[in-house]
């Protein structure tokens, strides 16, 4: 049975994908040229379902610009981040420091969380980076609805801020952050619609914790939360794109119990944490992350393929899972449609255990 996963072919996956949205970092000048650029190819990858293959997609939409990876992190507004304003949508309003977008202080299990991820300036990265933003997040509300389950759904905007790169960069972590102004255009957006905005971290060879700290102006949003992309994070010595990364339940407990300090520290609500994982090398002893009051982690369970093929990986990736870890599941809007019909709300909220959080990519 094959189940083929977005990073089978990682290379051009890089090549392909990431050449738009890296095209105006450090200053303006074109991104660097990647390996296997212009060309697909097949790579096998075994995992935990299947031997997978995979073709990356082509890229249409223009660049983003991104600052230098020197460059940190402006709050939003551009001064210090808002104090609690009148929780709701329309707006400049924002929300109440303590309160999620739609109310209550705790995700689970009041809210099953749904939404769409991506990046401006590539189409491959998700359905989020293309179209006018309010159209997309209009139909994350719409879609979700199906996806509610006897729970209330909380919009979910998953922006891809921290990107790896194939070049190194001048300090050598093969990762570029996109801009602050994309940030606070998309927590805009959020904050318009009652949703939810997680910044994903794809971290080449940095860690996750030290970026998670450069995003600390956003973190202390009530409204913002992380997405970490193990398959992503590689060792000295490896390059994105020529390797699978991976991590460790401690490492992945380190940053949950910084979120958990955030909230307690500035009177949040529960903070989201996704793991995203498409391989069970790919994070390893996951046990070694704790239960923690102020932090929801989620392990979102991701593979392009058929029904049945994104089942079987299903439940090889969530089998014991930790009372700790809550279950998340990702579609890919075009990709797993090349394998058979997209899988549907019933058939999502089917599996077992149900996902608690439904991503489309």
């Amino acid at each position: 049975m094959n189940n083929t996963l977005r990073t089978g072919a990682l290379a051009p996956v890089l090549a392909l994908v990431l050449a738009p949205v890296l095209a105006g970092c450090a200053g303006g000048s074109a991104a660097p040229a990647v390996p296997g650029t212009g060309t697909s190819s097949t790579t096998a990858s075994t995992t935990p379902a299947a031997t997978t293959t995979t073709t990356s997609p082509p890229v249409e939409s223009p660049p983003v610009e991104s600052p230098s990876a020197s460059s940190s992190p402006t709050p939003p507004g551009g001064g210090a981040p808002p104090a609690g304003g009148a929780r709701g949508g329309g707006g400049a309003g924002g929300v109440a420091a303590g309160q999620l977008p739609r109310g209550g202080s705790t995700v689970f299990p009041a809210y099953r969380l749904f939404g769409y991820s991506g990046a401006p300036g590539s189409a491959a990265f998700g359905r989020l980076g293309t179209g006018d933003l309010d159209a997309r997040v209009r139909e994350i509300e719409r879609k979700g609805k199906a996806y509610a389950g006897g729970r209330k759904v909380l919009p979910v905007l998953e922006l891809i801020t921290v990107v790896v790169d194939s070049q190194p960069g001048a300090d050598g972590d093969y990762n570029r952050q996109v801009s602050d102004a994309t940030i606070r255009q998309y927590l805009a957006a959020a904050r318009r619609h009652r949703a939810l905005l997680l910044l994903d971290v794809q971290p080449g060879r940095d860690d996750f914790l030290t970026l998670a700290k450069q995003l600390e102006p956003w973190l202390r949003q009530p409204d913002v939360g992380l997405a970490l992309d193990p398959e992503w994070a590689v060792e000295k010595g490896q390059v994105p794109g020529q390797t699978y990364g991976r991590t460790t339940g401690a490492e992945l407990d380190r940053v949950a119990a910084y979120l958990d300090g955030l909230v307690r520290a500035h009177r949040l609500p529960q903070k989201v944490m996704v793991f995203h994982q498409v391989a069970a090398k790919v994070v390893r002893r996951q046990e070694g992350l704790r239960s923690r009051p102020g932090v929801v982690v989620i392990k979102s369970v991701d593979g392009i393929g058929s029904r049945g093929a994104k089942t079987a990986t299903w439940q090889v990736l969530v089998k014991g899972l930790p009372r700790s870890i809550h279950p998340g599941f990702k579609l890919f809007y075009d990709e797993d449609t090349r394998h058979g019909p997209l899988m549907t709300p019933a058939q999502v909220l089917a599996l077992k255990p149900t996902p608690e959080y439904v991503l489309i990519e």
